[in-house]
């Protein structure tokens, strides 16, 4: 019975850790794409009102998945996801770039950079994955580092009546420090590669 545990346990392990290496050139060449309301979108979940600032989509590589489960923001987001374009979604650059995320942050860093810094900064970013429903849910749970994912639904802002709590998206790609991240309502999420 421990043989099987242990078994059991490796393999979830192993199943959290893994990672897909694509190819070598660019998989997702386009950057996120915004576009204007039509009409205004509101959403209340478990007490937090989440209004609709802009539709969003795109087309990105996930470069890294981090979980989160005891901080305010996760009652919305449990996860997010550092996702790269254009340079950024190819895997000969992403192999010369460690990436990490801790703290509502993705960290990057470089020995010998394959691409300029700012180009960098302008492919890649932590998005704050808001799912809009529990398959949504189930999608990011499986999702695997190096996947090629499409996403499509809203750049939010979030609030919560009672103590005036707050989280608003950027709306920007170039921007980066405190408050540069996509705060995401993801309505359709496809696994491509």
């Amino acid at each position: 019975m421990k043989r099987i545990i242990s078994i059991i346990f490796l393999s979830f392990l192993i199943s959290c850790t893994s990672e897909i290496k694509q190819p070598s050139g660019v998989l997702a060449e386009a950057p996120p794409k915004q576009t204007a309301l039509l009409q205004s979108q509101v959403w209340e979940r478990d007490g937090y009102f989440i209004n609709a600032i802009t539709q969003f989509e795109l087309k990105a590589k996930v470069l890294s998945k981090e979980r989160y489960r005891f901080d305010r923001e996760s009652d919305l987001a449990p996860y997010d996801l550092a996702l790269g374009w254009g340079k950024m979604s190819d895997q000969t650059i992403i192999d010369k770039i460690d990436i990490s995320q801790r703290g509502r942050w993705f960290y990057w860093q470089t020995g010998n950079y394959p691409m300029p810094r700012k180009e960098i900064e302008r492919s890649a970013s932590n998005m704050h994955i808001i799912p809009a429903t529990d398959k949504i849910m189930d999608e990011l749970d499986d999702l695997i580092v190096g996947e090629i994912i499409y996403l499509k639904g809203y750049l939010v802002s979030a609030m919560h009546p009672k103590d005036g709590w707050h989280w608003k998206s950027s709306l920007s790609r170039t921007d980066t420090g405190g408050g540069a991240c996509e705060v995401v309502y993801v309505e359709k999420l496809l696994r491509i590669k």
